[in-house]
């Protein structure tokens, strides 16, 4: 395995900094399952209020929150819908049906990541004892980078409550969202009865996650994050790291995403490189089959790590990718298709 000296595969491998390590060190502490952690307590109401939730819930990680939320919002047999490419279907495992019973209809996402009006109406089951009850609209923002239309997501969630439906956000990277579309958290959340916001990903926290909406759905959901598991004890050490991030780490979320849009132009210059450009810190590219395996070999031996497979790559800035970083990708890049 070749030496990794610049890391593109995820925001969820940055490394806290002096001053966050400092701030964990520092944190008082408490048993949070008894609700005796001050500093987790002060996490959970930092995040409910910048998401205009009434309260929150602090999990190890964001498929946890995910997963709690289904399992509050829906009963074992009942359905939830969201699209094919969105976190809580496709990449956390299938817990929401082994864990919790509950049916996914998945819905294609259209190229701008939104699911198609006319599909989700047509996707809500009637009542009727063939089906499974449909009790759930679940959207993610971003997704794949891209930040949702809010006229889009207002009318989405309008029809969602006109059915009867409850509805979800996987706000995993809804600061980044809201700093591309220059909207605050609140209005991005403000449709939704319950938003999951990821701590360990843009903002570079080193863990954790906090599940907000009403007082009565967290409790539901504290009952079931004891269930699985994920109460924890003196999490303060943590959850201070989280408080550090979102005081000093949402707004500079603008540079990651001038970084991988100077990245993502870069790299488009070359013959054999399709690449979508970035609206926020995530972009995808494709090679041409002929280079493809030569390319992603020739990129990791010089130390540049990017996560892809059947030609295609993600590429994700964060804040332990700096200028040179970028810099050090182009003129690997610039090398193999000079040599080729």
């Amino acid at each position: 395995m070749a030496t990794i000296v610049h890391d593109f595969r995820s925001d969820t491998v940055t490394r806290p900094d002096a001053a966050m390590r400092a701030a964990m060190a520092e944190a008082p502490v408490g048993d949070d399952v008894y609700g005796e952690d001050e500093t987790v307590a002060a996490l959970e109401a930092r995040v409910a209020d910048m998401t205009g939730k009434a309260a929150g819930m602090f999990v190890p990680s964001g498929t946890q929150s995910n997963l709690l939320a289904l399992m509050s919002h829906c009963e074992r047999g009942e359905e939830y819908i969201a699209g094919q490419e969105a976190h809580a279907y496709k990449f956390e495992a299938g817990g929401a049906a082994v864990l919790g019973s509950i049916q996914p209809q998945p819905i294609e996402n259209a190229p701008d990541g939104s699911l198609p009006l006319d599909k989700i109406a047509a996707a809500i089951k009637p009542d009727d004892i063939h089906f499974a009850r449909t009790r759930l609209l679940a959207l993610e923002n971003t997704i794949g980078g891209k930040v949702l239309p809010q006229t889009y997501v207002e009318e989405a969630t309008a029809l969602a409550r006109q059915a009867g439906l409850a509805t979800h956000l996987d706000g995993a990277r809804i600061f980044n969202a809201a700093v591309a579309s220059n909207r605050s958290a609140k209005e991005l959340a403000a449709a939704f009865d319950t938003v999951s916001v990821c701590l360990s990903k843009g903002l570079g926290a080193p863990v954790g996650s906090v599940l907000v909406g009403s007082p009565e759905f967290i409790a539901k959901a504290r009952r079931l994050r004891k269930m699985v598991g994920g109460g924890m004890r003196q999490a303060g050490i943590i959850a201070a790291a989280g408080l550090y991030a979102l005081e000093n780490n949402v707004e500079r979320l603008a540079e990651d995403h001038a970084r991988a849009r100077r990245l993502a132009e870069g790299l488009a210059r070359h013959d054999g490189l399709d690449v979508e450009l970035p609206q926020t810190n995530i972009f995808f590219l494709r090679t041409d089959p002929a280079i493809g395996e030569r390319f992603a070999d020739h990129m990791a031996a010089a130390g540049i790590a990017v996560s892809g497979r059947y030609g295609q790559q993600r590429w994700v800035t964060h804040k332990d990718i700096g200028d040179e970083a970028i810099d050090a990708a182009l003129d690997a890049a610039a090398r193999f298709f000079a040599a080729a």
